[in-house]
């Protein structure tokens, strides 16, 4: 593919259009307008496949909803057998609109409204992982009231030693869980707590890992953490979460998790695992997000003016960073990396100029692509953003300058069906906040 990217594995081209599922995408755009978000239901099935055979059969996948909480691919999932990690009310609410048993759900995050633990517990939710002491507390307090029992995990914050990725969840002071050096003081106290059973441990050091060994390494920490509780506690635990992390190649420079590795290494791991009366009876959960989602996305935006300013050419877009913050560089870059852009609509024209890509938001920030080598471009064309089916729609300021929210499609065998309308962000979460509301 002309451009800054090359065709991935995942999408193909034909007569110069760009394919998903089969699908061109210009007629994709034709029939649902422009900005929007295209997702495929192919590369889903595919990376749901290489996670699934690169783990031993005792670990169960878990989709960690904040990835991307389209109805679709929540189904998608729940219909793998997986279950889901929320990390809100309003997830859980999605979560179980996507037919997931509240048995087959957890809850991580901190700082948990009480209102939010009334909600999930009174539903029947699967297991809570409490990141403080007073969370403990909270539950404690919530279960007794409601005259229920609750599964609670601790999240644990693990030392220095477990943390990796290009965004450190622990290893350091964070929000998140609580410090391995008290966490027997917290499990002490959790053990006596009312209507709690103590379930297990959840630990998660850093998001976007693509060093196997990284992973391997953390997994084997929380193994450690694992058995020293069942030691203080006498008897094997309900659970173990090894919490996501695993990564995608978004830039050049970056390399794909290796599979094969990292499949030996999780065999070699668990030839020790499986005879340890420690872990009889353990449920071991991985909970991943973007390596399953986010290659299966594409951000499409058309091109709605071409201008030159002081020798530098810009193509402005009809969608902008408000709908994808990240491929904008204001998610957590230091340094404005481009996510992978085409030219949809000229796929086959050789590489002639370089320019900016923007969208149409009244800051110097909406920029997508910085000095990004592409085709000669028209008024009209489609560009695409690749690797965008992660924190993509769902972490972006939906609402800013009230520009209406994207639609998203979801391609099915051939099929493209509006999975969301386009709209305004705030018309959607307050349709959603009431009804959760209503169930309270």
């Amino acid at each position: 593919m002309p451009g800054d990217c090359s065709f991935n594995e995942f999408f193909q081209e034909k007569d110069g259009d760009l394919l998903v599922g089969g699908l061109a995408l210009s007629t994709v755009a034709a029939k649902f307008g422009t900005p929007l978000f295209v997702y495929d239901e192919t590369v889903l099935s595919r990376k749901f496949q290489l996670m699934r055979e690169s783990l031993p059969e005792e670990i169960e996948i878990y989709y960690s909803i904040k990835a991307n909480p389209n109805q679709d691919i929540l189904r998608f999932f729940v219909g793998k057998q997986c279950g889901l990690e929320v990390a809100s009310v309003g997830e859980f609410h999605q979560a179980r609109v996507a037919g997931c048993m509240p048995d087959k759900i957890v809850f991580a995050g901190p700082g948990k409204a009480e209102r939010e633990l009334e909600y999930v517990i009174e539903a029947g939710i699967g297991e809570i992982h409490a990141e403080s002491l007073l969370e403990v507390a909270r539950i404690g307090r919530i279960a007794a009231r409601r005259a229920k029992r609750v599964h609670v995990a601790l999240r644990v914050n693990p030392t220095g030693e477990a943390e990796g990725g290009a965004m450190r969840m622990g290893g350091r002071p964070a929000p998140f869980g609580v410090d391995e050096e008290v966490l027997d003081q917290v499990l002490n106290v959790t053990l006596v707590t009312p209507c709690i059973n103590f379930a297990g441990v959840h630990l998660f050091s850093g998001t976007q890992v693509l060093d196997y060994a990284i992973l391997i390494d953390q997994y084997r920490h929380a193994l450690k953490v694992a058995k020293h509780i069942v030691k203080e506690t006498g008897s094997p635990l309900r659970t173990v979460d090894f919490g996501g992390g695993w990564g995608i190649p978004y830039f050049a420079h970056e390399k794909p998790l290796d599979l094969p590795k990292l499949k030996v290494s999780l065999q070699n791991l668990w030839v020790s695992v499986r005879p340890d009366l420690d872990f009889s009876g353990t449920q071991f959960l991985v909970e991943p997000g973007r390596f399953l989602v986010a290659e299966a996305g594409i951000y499409i935006a058309r091109i709605n003016d071409i201008k030159e300013s002081r020798g530098k050419k810009f193509l402005i877009l009809d969608g902008g960073m408000h709908h994808h913050l990240a491929a904008s560089g204001n998610l957590g870059q230091t340094i404005k990396r481009n996510y992978p852009i085409a030219n949809a609509s000229r796929l086959n024209a050789p590489p002639e100029e370089v320019v900016d890509v923007v969208g149409p938001l009244c800051t110097p920030l909406d920029v997508l692509g910085r000095s990004v080598t592409l085709p000669k471009s028209e008024i009209g064309d489609i560009l695409a953003v690749f690797q965008s089916g992660a924190y993509a729609r769902s972490a972006s300021p939906l609402g800013f300058l009230s520009h209406p929210s994207p639609a998203e499609v979801y391609v099915r065998d051939g099929d493209a069906q509006m999975s969301r309308q386009r709209g305004c962000k705030e018309d959607y979460l307050r349709d959603q906040m009431e009804c959760i509301a209503r169930n309270v």
